[in-house]
């Protein structure tokens, strides 16, 4: 007699299968909700215990870069009572996206398997065949009709640098908590590793829990910020102030031509960007406001422009070595905080976003095709639903391929506003203007409905003449980088 006889897999069946509880994978939830009635299926799969994704994960002081409305599931509404220009907490967020669970399973059954890996998948002629682990380490099977895999940018827990001296204490934010314990209650200097959001959320937090500390930044190439105060201005200005993220986002991939980023990012820096640093050579899609960036600068006791390679021990202290072979003499004692890379893998295998029958779409990074994955579980679940979604010519990238390939992440990151707004493009011709109402991703919801229409038009008159410039930018990327960047017909 067979094992697999005597124990058989648990199986369970639905409609649809989503893997993958973050933003991408609930708007994917929300958008199959819409087409699918209240007695039909879905199981929504996560390795984490809760709804939530990268949040679940995060470091304790992390909070939302842009205001708490404009991050939510399709339109679905927070209740928090907070100011619009509010941002979310860690524990905020995470309660938002069990409420709009909930939300969602008014609509249609949800069952929700947390603390399952997924592990394969089959296409059938009649559906998906999906392998899964599950909380207790058994295997068990799914059936449906349809699955989405929404692993979005797939981020891991930061660990702690390695370096070669025992004499400093080197940590990430996910393993310590910058304003409390021991590395509050030390006087010794900081190290804070890495230029983006999160060594930006770790200096606020530690300048603002512990002044007058020693605290220096370790900055690599510095990052451009997206002007908070302009692009979503606060109080009564988002009635006539502020730039449009719309319509920056169409300025910047119409000046990007796919090889001169270099002048781009000067122009981005000098009408909507801000950095900490006195050097900005990776721009990252994140929003810093000005008293933001007052603060952290004031906190600062010394910023390098260059990148960590080890703490070894010397004769004055612990010398940091940078991988241009200067050095920095840091006192024993010292704590390197690694704030590097927190969005970025190569381990994740190369899948196209759409599989050979149609059943399964995936959201990924290997073959991106927007600049934001929450929009793609949000459009791309709307071309599926409405058998769409290999019809409709979408450019993919590989963005992790991509980003391995250039120096800084300002090519990747112009390129994915040309994916974005192309494939913007395709989606608006194939699924018209009602889809797009309902999508609350969308920055430009921060104005007033007279503005937002205004901006509408525009881009109705003109996204079609742009998708043309922004077809040649990304075959012109992937010809320089020599990266898949196109259809995925063929893959």
């Amino acid at each position: 007699m067979r094992s697999s006889d005597v124990n058989p897999i648990p199986t369970h069946s639905c409609d649809v299968c989503v893997v993958g509880a973050g933003i991408a994978g609930l708007n994917a939830l929300f958008v199959a909700s819409r087409y699918l009635s209240r007695d039909q299926k879905i199981i929504l799969v996560d390795r984490h215990p809760r709804a939530g994704g990268m949040w679940v994960d995060a470091y304790p002081y992390v909070r939302l870069h842009q205001p708490h409305p404009l991050f939510t599931a399709g339109d679905i509404k927070w209740t928090i009572h907070e100011d619009r220009s509010y941002l979310a907490s860690r524990s905020e967020v995470l309660e938002h996206f069990a409420h709009c669970v909930r939300v969602i399973g008014q609509r249609v059954r949800v069952e929700e398997f947390y603390g399952c890996d997924y592990l394969s998948h089959e296409e059938t002629d009649g559906g998906v065949r999906v392998s899964c682990t599950g909380p207790d380490g058994l295997p068990l099977e799914i059936t449906a009709t349809k699955l989405i895999k929404a692993f979005g940018v797939n981020v891991a827990p930061l660990d702690p640098l390695t370096v070669s001296s025992t004499r400093v204490r080197s940590v990430s934010p996910n393993y310590c908590d910058v304003r409390a314990g021991e590395i509050a209650d030390s006087d010794a200097p900081v190290w804070i590793v890495g230029g983006g959001k999160t060594a930006m959320d770790t200096a606020a937090a530690l300048i603002a829990a512990c002044p007058n500390r020693d605290v220096n930044l370790i900055a690599g190439p510095g990052t451009v910020f997206l002007h908070r105060d302009r692009i979503v201005p606060p109080g009564a200005r988002r009635w006539w102030g502020g730039v449009m993220p719309n319509r920056l986002f169409m300025d910047v991939a119409r000046q990007f031509d796919g090889t001169n980023e270099a002048e781009v990012q000067d122009w981005l820096l000098a009408n909507v960007g801000l950095s900490v640093t006195p050097q900005a050579d990776n721009f990252f899609a994140g929003l810093l406001s000005e008293a933001e960036q007052r603060a952290i600068r004031a906190g600062l006791h010394t910023v390098v422009m260059g990148h960590l390679r080890d703490a070894v021990d010397g004769a004055g202290g612990v010398d940091l070595v940078f991988r241009n072979g200067d050095t920095v003499t840091t006192p024993a004692g010292s704590w390197i905080v690694n704030c590097t890379g927190y969005l970025l893998h190569t381990d994740t295998p190369y899948e196209p976003y759409v599989s050979p029958g149609g059943s399964v779409l995936s959201i990924q990074t290997r073959s991106a095709t927007f600049g934001f994955l929450s929009f793609g579980g949000y459009f791309l679940t709307h071309l599926m639903f409405r058998d769409k979604l290999r019809e409709v010519p979408l450019y993919a990238v590989d963005s992790d391929e991509m980003r391995a390939r250039t120096r800084t992440a300002a090519p990747l990151a112009y390129a994915a506003l040309a994916l974005h707004l192309h494939n913007l493009s395709l989606i608006y011709d194939a699924l018209g203007a009602s889809v797009f109402l309902r999508c609350g991703l969308d920055f430009d919801r921060w104005y007033p409905m007279h503005r937002r229409m205004a901006d509408t038009a525009h881009f109705a008159r003109t996204h079609r003449r742009d998708r043309e410039h922004n077809r040649r930018t990304l075959e012109t990327m992937g010809e320089r980088f020599g990266v898949h960047c196109g259809p995925v017909v063929g893959d």
